[in-house]
């Protein structure tokens, strides 16, 4: 083999080396520049699974501030119902108590109002007394002592349907409460603080003393 040959084989053969080493380099490139690319890859998603747990552990307590707002605002309207429940029954509470309160008012304002009437009547049931009392046996029978006597009864059976009552003073024992004692006398027949006589009649209403008798006591 001439040294020519030689030459040119060992040339071809350095070619296809170096054409060798450089598929060889190219490769190793690429495969490091996929590794690359893989490793970018998993560093993206493990940046994003981090969010998405942030995201899944913030969706509870999210959910929970919402109902927790919500509970919130069920306990507010409970407070306010309760507050005007209570307000409702202290109002009832206070009418009732004003009811009763005008009612007795009226009824006493009627009974002095009654009273008052009844005072002013007494006087005129004094003189028909007064005026039969001075009439003789004689005169008992005409007919106007009659009539008076009629409308004396008839005043007298008026006042009782009212509520007025006579009372009861001669042989009762001295009741301060119902009597006025403005005469004494010594009386062996009659026992202590024993009413005698009556020189005016008294009067009660509904329980109330209208006009005191005037008494005369025993002992």
């Amino acid at each position: 083999m001439d040294e020519e040959s030689v030459e040119v084989k060992t040339t071809e053969d350095s070619i296809q080396t170096e054409e060798a080493l450089d598929d060889l380099a190219e490769g190793a490139k690429e495969e490091v520049e996929v590794k690359e690319e893989i490793e970018d890859a998993e560093e993206v998603d493990s940046e994003k699974e981090p969010v998405e747990t942030e995201k899944d552990s913030n969706t509870p307590s999210e959910k929970k501030g919402i109902f927790g707002k919500k509970k919130d605002k069920k306990d507010k309207k409970d407070e306010q119902i309760e507050e005007l429940t209570d307000r409702l029954k202290r109002t009832m509470a206070e009418f009732e108590n004003f009811r009763k309160r005008t009612a007795k008012e009226k009824e006493q304002m009627f009974e002095v109002g009654a009273k008052t009437v009844i005072e002013k009547l007494l006087p005129t049931v004094d003189n028909f007394e007064r005026g039969l009392q001075a009439v003789s046996e004689e005169e008992k029978k005409s007919s106007f002592v009659e009539g008076m006597d009629m409308v004396y009864k008839q005043l007298l059976s008026s006042l009782e349907e009212i509520g007025v009552k006579q009372i009861e003073a001669v042989g009762k024992e001295f009741d301060p409460n119902l009597h006025n004692a403005v005469m004494h006398e010594e009386n062996e027949e009659l026992g202590e603080n024993i009413v005698s006589d009556e020189l005016q009649k008294g009067y009660i209403y509904r329980e109330t003393v209208v006009r005191y008798s005037m008494v005369k006591v025993a002992n």
